[in-house]
């Protein structure tokens, strides 16, 4: 109780941070800083018993990590700090640990000391680091998580000077140059069929009951499920790419962009909006974002990304582009030298290759000479 309470001071003084920014109110003028935002905080916990019963550190905590965030959109390396809903992004921040605040209890378990709150035990997944702060958050499952702030160190090259073109996509998650089809684990077809016989009771429940409350419950377990095992896959593939190849090549892709909801408006609604809708739930399960984000940083340096445009149109052994040699989603037969491929590995020797494709040939190769039809 005491850490749902820490979430919701944190969600508070977060929220009250982002109304005082111009965007949201433009008639309050310049937007406070850390150093006033922290003189506010102190009256408002003179003012109301409820925020005053809870850890100052906590709090403070929530300021500086809305400062650092505005700090980071300014920059251009983050989006721009939103508000905080209730049952999302719950979770707060412990800064400044020292040794004696972590403890191990036996092989598996060790506790954590928080303020307001004392020691809570965890169960580790691996050996904890030696950080100086920790953040404890609450997944929409309803299981609470602690993660100690430590940047590991990157995975050292294998130095065998080879490099792996990785094509990402729906029904493979991800295919290499080398011929390998890895598919990112899902939901089996019972958590599958299960799923869907809660949606459809959620449809029917009444807002705000209990009933319609418990089978939120339920489904975010499940997809919680789903989430752990596309986390395991996109961490093991990322290491074992790290430590095989020395040069890793991925496509340039805007996950964010084409995931976007195809619905428009009222005014100008969209076209194939269901059909969008489940690509891009395929898109998301194949964790395309998240693989690419930890192969960068288990290896830095050592990532590359090329440009999507016709690698799944140039034929990898002659350079010739059309878009008749794809023949279906999986295969790919070029119609200028016969050369038969899985589509998606194809476009994966292209992007090992490492060039730009553009629809007259790749760059640095001889120019095909397209058959007239």
């Amino acid at each position: 109780m005491a850490m749902v309470e820490h979430c919701g001071h944190t969600r508070y003084v977060w929220n009250l941070a982002v109304e005082q920014q111009s965007w949201w109110n433009p008639r309050r003028g310049p937007a406070p800083g850390y150093v006033e935002q922290n003189r506010q905080l102190t009256e408002a916990r003179r003012a109301f018993d409820w925020l005053a019963a809870g850890s100052i550190i906590v709090q403070q905590q929530a300021l500086r990590d809305f400062s650092t965030a505005m700090a980071g959109f300014f920059r251009g390396s983050h989006r721009k700090p939103g508000f905080r809903k209730r049952g999302r992004s719950e979770g707060f921040r412990i800064v400044a640990v020292k040794p004696s605040d972590v403890r191990q209890v036996n092989r598996r378990w060790s506790e954590v000391r928080i303020p307001k709150v004392g020691w809570v035990r965890f169960r580790r997944s691996r050996t904890v680091p030696d950080a100086r702060s920790y953040r404890v958050t609450r997944d929409r499952a309803g299981r609470w998580h602690v993660a100690f702030a430590a940047v590991p160190a990157p995975i050292a090259a294998p130095g065998v000077g080879e490099a792996v073109g990785v094509d990402r996509g729906v029904t493979a998650s991800a295919a290499l140059s080398t011929g390998e089809l890895l598919r990112c684990p899902g939901l089996r077809p019972a958590e599958a069929a299960r799923l869907r016989r809660l949606q459809r009771r959620l449809a029917h429940a009444r807002r705000g009951s209990n009933r319609r409350a418990a089978l939120k419950a339920r489904i975010a377990r499940v997809k919680a499920r789903e989430a752990d095992r596309r986390k395991d896959w996109v961490e093991k593939t990322s290491t074992d790419l790290a430590r095989r190849y020395d040069l890793i090549r991925v496509e340039d892709l805007n996950v964010r962009g084409m995931t976007r909801s195809a619905r428009g408006t009222v005014e100008a609604p969209g076209r194939n909006v269901a059909q969008k809708a489940g690509l891009n739930r395929g898109i998301l399960a194949a964790g395309w974002g998240l693989l690419a984000r930890r192969l960068e940083q288990k290896a830095p340096g050592r990532v590359e990304k090329i440009p999507a445009a016709y690698t799944s149109q140039r034929c990898s052994a002659c350079g010739h582009v059309a878009a008749e040699s794809r023949e279906s989603q999986a295969q790919f037969c070029c119609v200028a030298c016969g050369f038969q491929s899985n589509a998606d590995v194809n476009a994966a020797m292209n992007i090992a290759a490492g060039r730009a494709v553009t629809a007259r040939g790749g760059a640095g190769l001889p120019v095909p000479v397209n058959r007239e039809p």
